[in-house]
């Protein structure tokens, strides 16, 4: 077995393939060689333009979920607009900003009305609209950052996923 690299900056990619235990040739392997170990390395050197049908192979083989807003967030050139980098975080870390942004814009939700009533942003109204907007945009984080952590306790066997399926069912046959 070849040691673990001790490059300073590694990829996502080699991050997940080394927490696994895995050299190149083994990853390639579990990648059923789609992927073969010469591609997989340039993957996680970065010289490589990645295929998004690659990356979401290699998030469902790795278990790893985070793998695919890595790529969206930071190597779509559509994600690196409009997409997040999420990090996995404690659950309750994740409730914990969900809840306080939530608050933040509870308290904010009169002036919300008050602003876009009429339908037009005037100027005395852009920065308390943008204050709202940002708390916003953390609640949205929040909300994906709670998906992906599902998600990956979903991957790692720590929620049945035919559980879930079962009460989402539930929930909008109730509706």
């Amino acid at each position: 077995m070849s040691k673990a690299s001790v490059k300073e900056h590694k990829s996502p990619y080699q991050l997940r393939r080394e927490e696994l235990g895995l050299t190149r040739e083994e990853a390639s392997d579990m990648l059923e060689g789609v992927i073969s170990p010469n591609k997989l390395e340039k993957i996680e050197n970065d010289r490589i333009t990645l295929h998004p049908e690659d990356v979401l192979f290699m998030s469902q083989k790795y278990n790893a979920p985070d793998l695919c807003n890595y790529y969206c967030a930071n190597q779509c050139p559509i994600g690196q607009h409009y997409v997040p980098e999420i990090k996995i975080k404690s659950l309750s870390g994740i409730v914990l900003e969900m809840l306080a942004s939530l608050n933040s814009v509870e308290q904010r939700k009169n002036r919300l009305i008050e602003i876009t009533a009429d339908g037009v942003i005037t100027e005395d109204e852009i920065e308390d609209f943008n204050k709202i907007r940002a708390e916003l945009e953390r609640i949205s984080i929040a909300v994906e950052a709670l998906q992906l952590w599902s998600e990956k306790i979903i991957t790692d066997g720590k929620l049945d996923p035919e559980k879930i399926k079962q009460e989402n069912e539930l929930h909008s046959s109730a509706k």
